[in-house]
């Protein structure tokens, strides 16, 4: 196998030093800036170091953060709002220009195969152009003062406000179009932002910041700060980020919720969702979408299934066909012609999951396929069949294994594939196969889950459909519009009239 390197061809790309690896400069809010601290960034796909990137200290960080707070802040509210909508729009021709650059990273950093690849670079130029649609939200309203005695000859607008500085904290799986996501919503309604990139996927956000400049974005209200996750507690606390949207595991979201101090949050959790299959589901069709949703990314995605639950009359035949579909899946170097599922982002995941599988079989569950791993951190979609009665004591029920893993297990009526589903912590999606609409339509209703898909696996997307858990799986929700409000503030402006003869009440 040829080993990783990372090659950025087209020439607006080349704000790197090169040297045997490029080396990345931090973004400063408008300098970049190459630390003498430097972090390796390796490949998943063989462990190769493909680039360092500048890793910066507290005196960079509080530098970066004063320049936005104190100057950033102001100058993107300054700037027109049709104006950030021209930014965006430029800002997605020139993704579109580079798109190959872009997927490149995306196979070589990430272990995504070029369709996943793609698929995130098409779905972060297609965020930066349906910006317009999330400025439907920032409009206010209007309160008539003559429905209360002491408020009559008054009146007052409520109007939504910027909250200043929103420090956007990005996930490994998909760092381009997260990154994207985060800046377009906060910036549209007028905040500048500060965005942690993944440690282990930081060249995705730099590459932004240059497409940001390019696209003539103010360069003081953006700024891209590759730190490790443990030192960015000062930066989470600080009382001048006044908003803080996270993607992550639950548990880092408890830690910032810890120490971030009174901010506004958004937070998209742990998940892995619930698939249910109904008796009069159409099995082919559900078991072909079901293994699509575990196999996806290598599983490594918030909204993939990890726990299916199949109505007892069809149970063993829907069994048999999700193991055909997902025999079909090919793993292997992301790069290689057929491969539809890479490797996982490190060997830690590979050996929580191998450690996850064991602890099912070993309380009672049967491995009915893959579970093999090899290459260090390259391992087959797993399903492990169990007992219903034994489910609450798994590993793989009770915490979110970020890879390619299920369990699979019988339901006998809808109550009990209710309380399956919902004794879980987590509760980001849940799909639902079947055709009687009243029994659906239960299910819909009591699933506590932030998004039911019905006769489809879950998927975000770009977010115009909105999307965010309940319980452990997160707070606020994502979308074109929807999460406009956990990153503005009401103010109510009211107007004093009494004794102008405006109104002439009787």
């Amino acid at each position: 196998m040829e080993p990783t390197r990372l090659n950025i061809k087209g020439e607006k790309l080349r704000f790197y030093r090169d040297a045997e690896v490029p080396v990345f400069p931090a973004y400063l809010a408008g300098k970049w800036y190459f630390s003498s601290k430097l972090q390796d960034v390796k490949s998943p796909i063989d462990f190769n170091v493909i680039a360092k990137v500048s890793y910066l200290s507290q005196e960079e960080i509080e530098s970066a953060l004063s320049a936005v707070a104190s100057q950033g802040k102001e100058r993107i509210r300054e700037t027109p709002g049709e104006e950030r909508i021209r930014i965006f729009h430029r800002a997605a021709d020139l993704i579109t220009e580079m798109a190959e650059d872009f997927a490149d990273v995306l196979v070589i950093n990430n272990g995504k195969t070029r369709q996943a690849a793609m698929g995130e670079v098409n779905a972060a130029v297609e965020r930066l152009r349906r910006s317009d649609l999330d400025i439907r939200k920032i409009y206010g309203d209007y309160v008539p003062g003559d429905w209360s005695r002491e408020s009559l000859e008054t009146e007052a607008i409520v109007k939504r406000e910027p909250v200043g500085v929103v420090l956007a904290i990005v996930p490994f799986n998909y760092p381009l179009f997260d990154t994207v996501n985060k800046t377009v919503y906060s910036t549209i309604a007028g905040n500048a932002v500060i965005v942690k990139p993944p440690s282990s996927t930081p060249i995705l956000s730099l590459m932004f910041a240059r497409i940001m400049e390019l696209a003539g974005f103010p360069k003081e209200s953006f700024a891209v700060l590759p730190i490790p996750g443990r030192e960015s507690t000062r930066l989470v606390s600080d009382r001048r980020v006044n908003a803080i949207s996270l993607t992550g595991s639950t548990e880092t979201g408890i830690e910032v919720m810890k120490v971030a101090g009174i901010k506004q949050l958004i937070m998209e959790l742990g998940g892995g969702d619930s698939a249910l299959v109904l008796r009069d589901a159409e099995l082919t069709w559900a078991a072909e979408r079901i293994s699509t949703a575990i196999t996806s990314y290598s599983g490594q995605r918030c909204d993939s299934v990890k726990l299916v639950l199949v109505e007892e009359p069809v149970y063993e035949e829907f069994k048999r066909m999700l193991i055909a579909n997902l025999q079909k899946v090919k793993v292997g170097d992301p790069r290689e012609e057929g491969v539809n599922m890479g490797p996982l982002i490190d060997e830690s995941t590979a050996q929580e999951l191998e450690t996850a599988v064991k602890d099912a079989v070993s309380k009672g569950g049967k491995l009915l396929y893959g579970g093999r791993r090899f290459n260090r951190n390259y391992i087959e979609p797993s399903l492990v069949e169990v007992p219903r009665e034994k489910i609450s004591e798994l590993y793989l029920y009770n915490k979110e294994v970020f890879g390619s893993v299920a369990l699979i297990t019988s339901f006998r009526d809808l109550k009990e594939a209710i309380s399956i589903s919902n004794n879980r912590r987590y509760g980001l999606d849940a799909a639902i196969f079947g055709k009687d609409i009243n029994r659906i339509r239960r299910l819909i209703r009591l699933l506590e889950v932030g998004a039911v898909y019905i006769n489809d696996y879950p998927r975000h997307g770009i977010g115009y459909f909105p999307f965010g858990g309940r319980k452990d799986s997160g707070i606020g929700r994502e979308g074109i519009g929807y999460t406009i409000e956990y990153v503005t503030a009401y103010k109510t402006v009211v107007y004093n009239y009494k004794g102008k003869g405006v109104w002439e009440y009787m």
